[in-house]
């Protein structure tokens, strides 16, 4: 179960640029790396579906009332990303936005939901839109939601 706890002591992408990413975002408290070039970032940690430890990935995010909306993408892979797979197996999250941090729960967006956040999201960054043609998956729209 990942908390906001994990956030310092977790693994972080295997991607170098998301990991670069995540700790200059996390080594300046949230004051870097919130935002680059119009787009807001948060860094997400969850729990690794195999290894059973915390994992740390940093994301575009959008809002919906009190809750964080995120798009796991992938680039427009065919397979889901791993914090996706992860947050499947446990919703329980640790979050970072800007300089707030909090434990969070994980869900995945109803239908209805997901009908009114993929534009809203795509607004936020259009090459999601290109990413939802280059594959044949729905891309998940998940909400976290607070649990402090």
């Amino acid at each position: 179960m990942a908390t906001a706890a994990d956030l310092d002591r977790a693994t972080d992408s295997q991607w170098d640029w998301v990991a670069e990413q995540t700790r200059t975002y996390l080594t300046s408290g949230g004051s870097e790396g919130h935002e680059a070039n119009g787009v807001r970032m948060l860094v997400l940690v969850t729990t690794g579906r195999t290894s059973g430890q915390p994992r740390r990935t940093c994301l575009i995010y959008g809002t919906s009332g009190n809750d964080f909306v995120l798009v796991a993408s992938k680039g427009g892979a065919d397979e889901d990303p791993d914090w996706f797979k992860n947050l499947k197996a446990d919703p329980s999250v640790g979050v970072q936005v800007g300089t707030r941090r909090f434990t969070g729960r994980a869900r995945l967006a109803s239908p209805a939901e997901r009908e009114a956040l993929w534009p809203q999201m795509v607004r936020i960054f259009p090459l999601y839109e290109d990413y939802s043609h280059k594959t044949d998956r729905q891309i998940p729209v998940v909400l976290l939601t607070s649990q402090d």
